[in-house]
């Protein structure tokens, strides 16, 4: 499947800004020219040689909290799409084989989930257990899980019904062997776009959240909260704002790129794909080539 998303063209952009976003996270703190945090009287700086995208209200340089801001975004969307993905996949699949009983109960629990307002119920997480970005997104990646309950479940009822599984189920195989052996495999593909949507889905709520000052402690520097002490100054630098909202949107629009790649290279497109390759190769060996100039 790698191969077939790096053959696409937006594949191989969506993993070329993903792949630059990673190493923001892990090198950023190292990039920055300046303390992050070290204020200065230079408030509300333009933009010049000594400050790349000037100073803040506090005079603190823009540029090295952007790098330094990167790893706790980044983090934080792994954080929500991960838990997500652990919360709702494996009950999503188990629900198929677990009895009647789990699987009205993981359905009705999932219907629970979608009608909690993620942001509200964040929010009263953070003031039970105390401000933190973790629990924020750990919280929040929960609420977003019955994605994957649902991707999961109708991509395992749709393998479930083959007779190669039906088979494995009348020779006496365990659930976890079908899973591993037949379910995981078709499983994988839909699971693999919901998780690149969710990264996306996670940029944003970690975005939100931080906009808000919620989930990190101040002056600790977030994309959302550079865009947040941004907007209090617009009349002395209205350009502020761009840098933190763009990397926000380049990161979800990569996020949603990469999700649409792996669907067209999946299933029954991905074959067609692969069969339409495989088609022009040999007719471009097969087509002689002419020897000499024309006449």
């Amino acid at each position: 499947m790698v191969r077939r998303v790096l053959s696409l063209t937006s594949g191989r952009i969506a993993v070329v800004i993903l792949v630059l976003v990673a190493l923001l996270a892990l090198c950023g703190p190292w990039l920055a020219p300046q303390d992050p945090l070290a204020t200065s009287d230079n408030t509300l700086a333009s933009a010049s040689g000594a400050h790349w995208l000037g100073t803040d209200y506090l005079g603190r340089d823009v540029f090295s909290r952007l790098l330094d801001g990167s790893r706790i975004s980044v983090l934080g969307s792994l954080e929500v799409a991960l838990m997500a993905l652990v919360v709702g996949a494996v009950p999503g699949i188990l629900s198929v084989y677990s009895g009647r009983a789990f699987e009205w109960l993981t359905l009705r629990l999932a219907d629970t989930l979608v009608a909690l307002p993620f942001l509200l119920f964040a929010i009263a997480v953070i003031a039970l257990l105390g401000n933190g970005i973790t629990q924020a997104m750990l919280v929040t990646g929960a609420l977003v899980s019955p994605l994957f309950y649902r991707v999961s479940r109708a991509a395992t009822l749709a393998v479930a019904r083959s007779p190669y599984v039906e088979a494995a189920i009348v020779s006496g195989a365990s659930v976890g062997w079908i899973v591993r052996r037949h379910v995981w495999v078709k499983v994988l593909p839909p699971i693999a776009v919901a998780l690149a949507q969710t990264i996306g889905v996670g940029f944003v709520i970690a975005s939100s959240l931080t906009f808000l000052g919620i989930g990190v402690q101040p002056p600790a520097p977030t994309w959302g909260g550079l865009l947040a002490s941004d907007l209090g100054y617009l009349s002395h630098q209205p350009w502020a704002p761009v840098a933190p909202a763009l990397l926000i949107m380049v990161t979800v629009w990569a996020c949603n790129l990469l999700a649409d790649a792996i669907r067209d290279v999946s299933g029954e497109a991905g074959r067609a794909l692969v069969d339409r390759r495989r088609a022009r190769s040999r007719t471009s060996t097969s087509t002689p080539v002419p020897v000499g100039g024309s006449r």
